[in-house]
């Protein structure tokens, strides 16, 4: 019985091995026609598994790799699907502030909170990116998800947007860059300090605008499936969390040559 099942196992991989090999040989080729196997012939053939895979237990790592490999790839299909349906709210949403190249070849978009230590350690990294890059263009997502005081920055730094676009970007690496603990008051403070009017700002943020704009950016980032900060969406491509900037940079590049390919 044992050589029975092992001459039909031995069939059967002979088999994959020769399609594999050759396809056109493989037509040549036909398995052994076998019956189903009866309560003992399929102990056994656990048996003949068992001790093959026990005397290459490399089989299974390669498995798990190959298993691993065909998840990621299916995974980031489905991210630049994502994004293609989603494209017109991702770049062009109207009211997102554009740092660098606004005709840029290459756009990052980052969704971002203004407590969060990843985004803090980002900051400096993007706007490196931007000053080394002439063709870079960043989008930035408010995306305050740290509770009640992100909310509340978050909020005055859309406001900010409508009150005085000309100061974002010095609010922006304000806040960013801001070494206590930043609450709402803070904020505004840091706002003060930039050159903002606090009361015109406070007025603006309490606007169903910027409540409107700020559920887009939720729904949105629901949409792409976005649950921490930092997070990017660059060359079609969804980065969730921190990338140090060589890999950013890497990314920037594969980017732009892919998009050179394609025309």
């Amino acid at each position: 019985m044992i050589i029975r099942i092992s001459a039909f196992f031995a069939a059967v991989v002979s088999a994959a091995v020769i399609t594999a090999v050759s396809p056109a040989a493989a037509q040549d080729q036909s398995l052994p026609e076998a019956g189903p196997l009866s309560p003992q012939q399929r102990d056994l053939l656990r048996d003949e598994i068992r001790s093959y895979l026990l005397d290459n237990p490399e089989v299974i790592l390669e498995a798990i790799e190959v298993l691993e490999t065909r998840r990621e790839s299916a995974a980031a299909e489905a991210d630049r699907d994502l994004v293609a349906a989603h494209a017109e709210q991702i770049y062009e949403d109207g009211f997102s502030y554009i740092a660098g190249n606004p005709e840029g070849d290459v756009t990052l978009v980052e969704f971002s909170d203004y407590r969060c230590g990843y985004c803090r350690q980002a900051h400096p990294q993007i706007l490196e990116l931007v000053a080394t890059d002439p063709d870079l263009r960043v989008i930035i997502k408010e995306f305050p998800i740290l509770g009640p005081d992100s909310v509340a920055v978050g909020r005055m730094a859309l406001a900010a947007l409508e009150v005085d676009p000309s100061r974002y970007g010095a609010l922006n690496d304000a806040l960013m860059s801001y070494p206590g603990n930043l609450t709402e008051t803070t904020g505004y403070l840091v706002a003060k300090e930039t050159g903002y009017d606090v009361t015109a700002l406070k007025e603006a943020a309490a606007q169903e605008t910027v409540s409107s704009r700020l559920e887009a950016n939720y729904a949105l980032a629901q949409t792409l499936g976005l649950q921490g900060t930092p997070s990017f969406i660059l060359g079609g491509e969804i980065i969730r969390g921190f990338l140090p900037i060589e890999d950013m940079r890497d990314l920037v590049a594969a980017a732009r040559n892919a998009d050179a390919a394609a025309n």
